[in-house]
């Protein structure tokens, strides 16, 4: 498949080219036909892989060719996503590929005022990306039509479960109409995503892509282990040495110790910004902002970051802390290797944190190689009881590589080919 074979609106076309994207992704090739003819749509995959093109270009195509079935000044694409950085990559999408119609997009999130968006929700509106939280607390006052509503989207529905979102879902959902397209993007098949899938999808053509195993090909993945807190942060300190980490994303467990941590790194002097949940939606993009401009070079961030945030630059992931869930681990390390590219993503592993190191390997299905840092190798007690109980890795692994970031001389390549990427 090619985007000029599924019959495109020229003015998507034309938007596709001026963004420099030509082969479409493996989940674009899969999701983007039956969506196109009305279909149901239930897809796996993963943050990087251009899923939001994948419901993007199909909804377009709808408002573009297919008239509202009624009056109003609601949205005829509603897309729900979990977090506000999600939000605003999704609507971006959406902006990038109707940059040549007159499609109107707006966001609704928490962390900023009502005054606008009532405003914007007031006009009429072509595609709406919403949290469900305060997209509930618009329609508790009024202001939500849904009368025209086409197209409603779950993305990164899994995300929206773990974060507790269900009866939000479930009662947006409820609201819309009953004869709409639905297309739900998750992660998994896991859980409670089945449930939600058979209630609100009809007949729905399953588009099911690369299992964990599979998953993040192009990033090298390894840990250090540590003996405690003060062993992590010096091993931090030494890695953000190395010029080779061009830009970096460190996630930690908590939004205090987000904030800590990168003030420390700056106290260093490296360039560091936080970003966590506790932070209003103008000082979240304004972090992202200075990372992508190269104001900073490190990102300190909680697991409101592990999905959306879509840097190009991004070359590596550090887990200064474990993830609490092994799928927030995945998303994580998603952060590097976007759109085809390469990525490195390393783990620093206390004893304590030998249980999460279990069944991330049992997820990803191959074990996290163990690597020494010259000089900074943990004290001997502390060796094993970092060590799951696992079939060691085959092969032979150098533990005395010169180089912070492992001696694979290998680094991101950004290089290569564009996708289309979101």
């Amino acid at each position: 498949m090619n985007f000029h074979d599924v019959g495109l609106d020229a003015n998507l076309l034309r938007a596709l080219d001026a963004c420099g994207f030509t082969a479409p992704t493996d989940i674009q090739t899969k999701a983007i036909p039956p969506a196109l003819i009305g279909r149901d749509v239930l897809a796996s995959a993963q943050t990087g892989t251009g899923k939001t093109a994948a419901f993007a270009l199909p909804a377009l195509q709808c408002l573009l060719t297919t008239p509202p079935t009624t009056n109003g000044r609601g949205p005829r694409v509603l897309v729900l996503t979990p977090t506000r950085e999600l939000a605003t990559q999704v609507a971006s999408v959406f902006a990038d590929l109707a940059r040549f119609t007159k499609i109107k997009c707006g966001t609704i999130v928490g962390g900023v005022g009502f005054g606008p968006q009532i405003q914007l929700l007031r006009n009429p509106l072509d595609v709406l990306v919403a949290t469900p939280g305060r997209l509930i607390d618009h329609m508790d006052r009024g202001n939500v039509d849904f009368a025209r509503l086409q197209i409603l989207v779950l993305d990164e529905a899994d995300r929206m479960l773990d974060m507790g979102f269900l009866h939000a879902v479930t009662r947006i959902a409820n609201a819309t109409p009953k004869n709409r397209q639905t297309m739900l993007f998750s992660a998994t098949f896991e859980g409670s995503i089945l449930n939600v899938a058979n209630r609100h999808l009809r007949n729905p053509e399953r588009v099911q892509l690369a299992v964990a195993t599979q998953r993040h090909e192009g990033i090298d993945q390894w840990m250090h282990k540590a003996s405690n807190d003060a062993h992590k942060r010096a091993m931090l300190d030494h890695l953000l040495t190395d010029p080779q980490l061009s830009q970096v994303v460190v996630f930690t467990g908590t939004k205090w110790r987000a904030k800590k941590l990168a003030a420390s790194l700056s106290s260093q002097g490296h360039a560091s910004a936080p970003l966590q949940g506790n932070m209003s939606q103008a000082a979240r993009q304004r972090a992202v902002d200075q990372l992508r401009s190269g104001q900073v070079r490190v990102l300190v961030a909680t697991d409101v970051a592990s999905r959306g945030l879509d840097v190009p630059g991004i070359s590596h992931v550090i887990n200064f802390d474990l993830p609490k869930t092994p799928e927030d681990y995945i998303h994580r390390i998603g952060r590097t290797g976007r759109a085809g590219a390469s990525g490195i993503a390393i783990s620093l592993v206390t004893p304590e944190d030998r249980q999460q190191l279990v069944q991330i390997e049992r997820l990803t299905g191959r074990p996290v190689e163990p690597r020494t840092i010259p000089g900074m190798a943990p004290v001997a007690a502390t060796l094993e009881a970092v060590q799951p109980q696992r079939t060691r890795p085959q092969g032979k692994h150098n533990h005395n590589r010169r180089s912070t970031s492992g001696g694979h001389g290998r680094h991101t390549d950004r290089s290569g080919g564009r996708a289309v990427s979101g």
